[in-house]
């Protein structure tokens, strides 16, 4: 039986970026992205949850965003027959669950109907999937989660989140690699930074990577803060 192609979507980002879109839920944009950045003139090819940013390494052909026929006809056979996904690398991060560092922990757990126990419990079970890394450098979109723990962001953001707070926000869990502004619901923290400018590549995590929490106690996270250079 023959496969129906996917019905892909591109448009030009400024002059030298093309934004890839499909509606397919099951296509792994992260394997896509390897695979289109080996291509020629490709500098970096950055997913999200349904679609891939191209940039290349000069200016596309025209404004009106379409390129070159070898570079078109390299990223249409590979968006013809995308990739399978890759061997991805495993991470267990530490998170502690203490009401000290979990502002939302008790209002998430009314919120689903579940003890704050049992939200720590079926948070730190899944295998997560870090989708793509955005909003601030290094921070995880995480997919995975338990559809139980689906809680809503804030409706007005905290001014100040601190660096390794874990999120939820709708079906989606996440990591604060730095203090920032945050909407999402608070219900632990790292202790392991996720981000490091002076290391190659800056980030802990990649897209693409699986990912583990593993519950600790206030005074293992407290031990491992203090440990970090």
């Amino acid at each position: 039986m023959s496969r129906t192609p996917m019905a892909f979507e591109m448009v030009p980002l400024g002059d030298s970026a093309l934004l890839v879109t499909c509606a397919e839920p099951k296509l792994d944009w992260v394997a896509l992205g390897h695979r289109i950045r080996a291509l020629p003139e490709c500098l970096d090819a950055v997913p999200a949850y349904r679609s891939l940013t191209l940039h290349f390494a000069s200016t596309l052909p025209d404004p009106e965003g379409r390129f070159g026929p070898a570079l078109g006809i390299a990223i249409a056979a590979l968006l013809k027959h995308p990739p399978k996904p890759t061997d991805a690398a495993q991470h267990i991060l530490p998170v502690c669950y203490h009401p000290s560092l979990a502002p939302d922990l008790d209002a998430v757990a009314r919120h689903c109907g579940l003890t704050t126990d049992e939200v720590i419990a079926r948070h730190s079970a899944p295998l997560y999937r870090v989708a793509f890394l955005g909003f601030a450098p290094g921070f995880p979109f995480l997919t995975g989660l338990d559809p139980s723990l689906n809680a809503p962001r804030h409706a007005t953001p905290r001014q100040s989140v601190r660096a390794g707070s874990v999120g939820i926000a709708g079906n989606q869990t996440g990591i604060y690699p730095a203090a920032s502004p945050g909407g999402w619901q608070l219900i632990g923290c790292c202790p392991l930074p996720l981000i490091n400018f002076n290391q190659d590549p800056p980030t802990r995590l990649q897209p693409g990577d699986q990912l583990r929490l593993e519950p600790i106690t206030l005074a293992r996270f407290h031990e491992l803060l203090e440990a970090q250079p």
